[in-house]
């Protein structure tokens, strides 16, 4: 498993290209923008998906135009950010009208060796899920390096936040955390110093 992170879009969202290096084939999670430099560094690439943690504008905005350029690959979101409720925040559905595909709680999703499973984590939107692939959790805007996804945007729900975060936090083992901004980290750092998840973990809802 090789994963690249690239600062894309224009508030540097965290664009991760996981790869499974044995068989070339790559998933783009949350290509918040910046086209170009996402179609270079996946040269010679097999894409097989594009993969959104969320439905929010700087996590999907070059969605269209990878789409476009793969047309073999399969676009997934979960179907409570495919909505309408703010076109400003929540665009997909006016740019990719069809060819979407929804995933949800448990779905699996193979890319060569590696499966990528979906957990459903609502809070910063309805819709959002964490991806995990092995060891390595792919947060979006749910967990942050000591914070958490901000819960006032349309479809965000402070308790529902903190029950997502309670949930990773119980997760088994030290996963690598990637979060959708800033820095990554690890659960059992976030697990001692992240004031948000020793909140939820001691059910402080």
């Amino acid at each position: 498993m090789n994963i690249k992170a690239m600062q894309v879009g224009p508030i540097g969202t965290n664009c991760y290209i996981l790869e499974d290096s044995a068989a070339r084939q790559a998933a783009v999670i949350d290509p918040g923008g910046d086209a170009p430099r996402l179609l270079a560094a996946l040269k010679g690439l097999e894409v097989r998906y594009i993969l959104l943690t969320h439905g929010h504008y700087d996590h999907t905005g070059a969605a269209a135009e990878l789409a476009a350029a793969f047309p073999e690959a399969a676009v997934y979101i979960h179907k409570g950010d495919y909505c309408d409720v703010d076109p400003s925040l929540f665009p997909l559905h006016t740019q990719l009208s069809g060819g979407v595909n929804f995933y949800g709680e448990g779905d699996r999703l193979n890319l060569g060796a590696l499966t990528v499973e979906v957990l459903h984590t609502p809070g910063h939107s309805e819709g959002s899920v964490t991806l995990r692939c092995g060891d390595v959790l792919f947060c979006g805007d749910t967990l942050f390096a000591g914070s958490c996804g901000r819960t006032d945007f349309p479809g965000g729900d402070t308790a529902k936040i903190l029950s997502s975060l309670r949930r990773l936090g119980e997760l088994e083992g030290n996963l690598q955390v990637l979060p959708g901004h800033m820095e990554s980290s690890t659960l059992n750092r976030e697990r001692r110093v992240n004031p948000y998840l020793r909140q939820a973990m001691d059910g402080r809802f």
